[in-house]
């Protein structure tokens, strides 16, 4: 017998150990997808405006991807990695294509994004025979233990504890928060650029091994780099012999209109990573792309990497089928256009709304700065404090709205599935207008530090 939506999360609550969160607490219980909606056992329609955990890029229920997995799965569902499938060379054939076959040669698959950064900053590591591995404070890339402690945000602190060795972390382009005017971005880029050339030579330019970034921050905001940035950092890297990872987990397979994030810049990375978007999760694959350079070293020498389910033969049959549906849909100029959309009624709201101090977007991957003053530019929250206000907001859009979103710190995210439509947007968007209203409606009662600002003073001099 089928259950009901109270036993599905019922038995969730005393049987599931909730991620990120205290265990015991009610989820809402989900029955289907279809298209950019999720549907509970009440019949009820949600919005999905941040893709889930911003990787059902192609939406719900594609009938491209369940064809194809249905297909492998009536031949077989896995084999081991020491076999080669067509699903397996033909998706990594097409990946290494997308990211430019002047340049790249294999693909290490894994599981997903946290296994990625896991293996790449592996593999920089034995490339390198250096130890050292940069990263940015406001980043994230995983929650293993390695992946942990390259993450830059509060989701560290337990790995840290009797943690891996060798993480450096440095701060990134926040220039909103800084203070930087918005026409002082190549400025910005290089008052952040000697900070991190600085730090390189305090630890010891030749202990690094490589710099792994996301291409653009995401789950922590929405961080575009500045002009300039991250050409800065590829130039530092080679002037030093440092590698370049970009974390494509999140920002890569279209969410910005390109296929890959880094193809934004005029940069072309060392080594790749990715997950989420790859298949859209709807069987879990990540991987690693290597430059040609790295994957000849390791014709030489051992790769000292593996998963049992590397290569996933079903995981691969769907990530064939994402992959064709995003070129052979020209989904990237469809995110392309409808993020002009997106980008000039952020504008909209960012001029009505008096808690929204910046509006960040890039393709359909866009977030609000909720602020408690834009003058001194205050956040709403910041550093993991707890917000009841964006607390309730968010959770207003999924209770009262039906709608699905995420937000980090003082941000609030929109970042729907990549396939929605310029007609679904334009009716879904009036109901956030509605909840920054009832934010604006709460700053009167928020505590303001007339300090504020002054650690940041010496910017905006």
């Amino acid at each position: 017998m089928a259950l009901t939506g109270k036993e599905v999360s019922q038995m969730h609550a005393q049987y599931i150990a909730q991620s990120w969160s205290k265990s015991g607490g009610a989820a809402r219980p989900i029955k289907s997808g279809k298209g950019i909606y999720l549907y509970d056992y009440d019949g009820n329609e949600i919005a999905d405006m941040s893709s889930l955990l911003v990787c059902a890029n192609l939406g719900h229920s594609l009938p491209e991807m369940v064809e194809a997995i249905k297909a492998q799965a009536d031949q077989i569902c896995f084999v081991a990695p020491c076999y080669s499938t067509e699903a397996k060379s033909t998706l990594a054939k097409k990946i290494v294509g997308i990211a430019g076959e002047d340049h790249f040669q294999r693909v290490l698959f894994t599981n997903g994004g946290a296994e990625a950064n896991e293996n790449a900053m592996k593999i920089a590591r034995n490339y390198t025979g250096r130890t050292k591995i940069f990263n940015r404070y406001r980043s994230y890339h995983g929650a293993s233990l390695g992946a942990s402690n390259a993450s830059g945000d509060w989701r560290r602190f337990a790995a840290e504890v009797g943690g891996a060795n060798g993480f450096v972390k440095f701060i990134d382009p926040y220039t909103y928060h800084d203070g930087w005017d918005p026409e002082d971005e190549e400025k910005a880029a290089a008052y952040y650029l000697h900070l991190l050339e600085e730090q390189l030579h305090y630890e010891g330019v030749q202990n690094v091994a490589a710099i792994m970034m996301e291409s653009i921050t995401g789950a922590n905001g929405v961080l575009i780099p500045p002009k300039g940035y991250m050409e800065g950092v590829r130039a530092l890297c080679d002037k030093y012999g440092i590698l370049m990872i970009c974390d494509e987990v999140m920002a890569g397979f279209g969410r910005t209109g390109k296929m890959f994030c880094w193809q934004n810049f005029d940069i072309v990375p060392d080594i790749i990573t990715f997950a989420k978007g790859v298949n859209c999760g709807y069987v879990p694959l990540g991987g690693v792309v290597m430059s040609k350079e790295i994957s000849k070293y390791f014709e030489e020498n051992v790769l000292q990497c593996g998963l049992t389910y590397s290569g996933h033969t079903l995981a691969c049959a769907a990530g064939n089928a994402a992959v064709d549906y995003y070129l052979n849909n020209n989904v990237c100029d469809h995110v392309v256009e409808v993020g002009k959309v997106l980008g000039a009624w952020m504008q909209e709201m960012k001029e009505k709304h008096a808690c929204v101090g910046e509006a960040r977007q890039i393709g359909l991957f866009a977030a609000f700065e909720l602020v408690k003053d834009k003058e001194t530019r205050e956040p709403l929250d910041f550093y993991g404090k707890p917000n009841a206000i964006k607390a309730q907001a968010i959770a207003k859009l999924e209770n009262e709205y039906n709608i699905h979103t995420y937000g980090r710190e003082n941000t609030m995210s929109i970042c729907p599935p990549l396939i929605i439509t310029e007609e679904q947007l334009k009716a879904i968007l009036p109901k956030f207008d509605e909840v920054l209203t009832w934010i604006d409606e709460q700053l009167p009662t928020l505590e303001k530090d007339p300090n504020y600002g002054t650690a940041v003073g010496y910017i905006r001099k």
